[in-house]
């Protein structure tokens, strides 16, 4: 009988997280106790619909903006309670890829001197030929070439200069990098060559990543954890062949049959979400999805749910999670989502 494979070592471990805003019509909670875990060289993934607070998670991460509870335990440190100095000590090892990679670029400089700035302002100091050869070191890693670190940035494309934002990102080296909706932006098929790119750095430098998405396809494809992410708060969470083999979560089997299917001979079941996402400024009591789901009950109304394993590693914040209708639906949703070409 062969050994069960070890977990790669847990690189970064969220704890109760919370962030809230402050706005003229009162307080908002943008993300509300959520909590994971990223493993050493391993992609999480992070879905939802908009709104659902995947950004105001991976910029609180990163400190971009302050959390306002919980803690982020990176390889033993408390980022949360780090003070402004004392957190420009891990900023190297801390990177993001932005969703517009064209506002995300100095438009005054020149790729040579966007990708040089991150490690120079970490206090490298590089002769100008070692520089140019770590630049260009940098843009072949991306797909790019040694003569276009001379341009500026509204001279490339799109899918180029989202090449040069990863580029950016890996110039010091980081352990973790959270990637924002790093191809929603572009054009399918450019989708299609940042994916495999960002794949490709993540198993050559053994990179963590936290890839936060609304496209449920990518995520299957590329994550190997799923985290899923409705009004602030975690639905479901775990590997990505549980959680898309075996959806327990309402909200998630509904995401997984609004995902279109390359097949039109497929016939799918679809799970109609009633009503629109509830305002953040007042979200319901109780679990905060059972205004839309259609197996809510009065007990929904009762208590936040608590995330429970339901297998090794697999998580759901669900009362119904084990009532045989939601657990028919899960068969459904999973049955004909899955590609048997795959």
């Amino acid at each position: 009988m062969s050994p069960m494979p070890v977990a790669p070592p847990i690189l970064l471990s969220v704890e109760r997280m919370s962030k809230q805003f402050t706005t003229p019509r009162g307080r908002v909670a943008a993300v509300s106790d959520v909590s994971f875990v990223a493993r050493r060289g391993r992609i999480v993934g992070l879905v939802g619909e908009s709104g659902s607070g995947k950004t105001t998670v991976g910029r609180t991460l990163l400190r971009l903006t302050e959390p306002s509870g919980g803690r982020a335990i990176f390889e033993g440190t408390d980022l949360f309670g780090l003070g402004d100095l004392q957190m420009l000590a891990y900023r190297r090892q801390l990177q993001i890829v932005f969703q517009d990679p064209y506002s995300s670029l100095n438009p005054r400089l020149r790729v040579e001197q966007i990708i040089a700035e991150a490690p120079e302002t970490r206090g490298a100091r590089l002769a100008r030929s070692e520089r140019d050869d770590r630049v260009a070191d940098l843009l072949s890693r991306v797909g790019l070439t040694r003569e276009q670190a001379r341009r500026f940035p509204h001279e490339f494309s799109g899918g180029q200069r989202q090449r040069i934002g990863i580029a950016r990102a890996l110039a010091v080296e980081p352990k973790f990098i959270v990637a924002d909706e790093p191809v929603s932006a572009l054009d399918v098929s450019v989708q299609a060559q940042i994916i495999n790119l960002i794949q490709d750095l993540q198993q050559q430098s053994e990179l963590t990543i936290l890839f936060i998405s609304h496209d449920l396809s990518v995520v299957e494809y590329l994550c190997d954890d799923v985290v899923v992410l409705y009004l602030g708060r975690v639905m479901e969470s775990g590997p990505r062949a549980a959680l898309f083999s075996a959806p327990r979560h309402p909200y998630t089997q509904a995401l997984l049959a609004s995902a279109p299917i390359p097949d039109p001979t497929v016939r799918r079941q679809r799970t109609i979400l009633r009503g629109d996402i509830p305002s953040p400024l007042a979200p319901p009591a109780g679990c905060v999805f059972r205004t839309r789901c259609p197996f809510a009950i009065g007990a929904c109304a009762e208590a936040v749910p608590q995330r429970t394993e339901v297998v090794a590693g697999h998580e759901v914040a669900c009362i119904r999670r084990d009532d045989p209708e939601v657990v028919r639906q899960a068969e459904i949703v999973s049955g004909a989502a899955r590609d048997p070409a795959r």
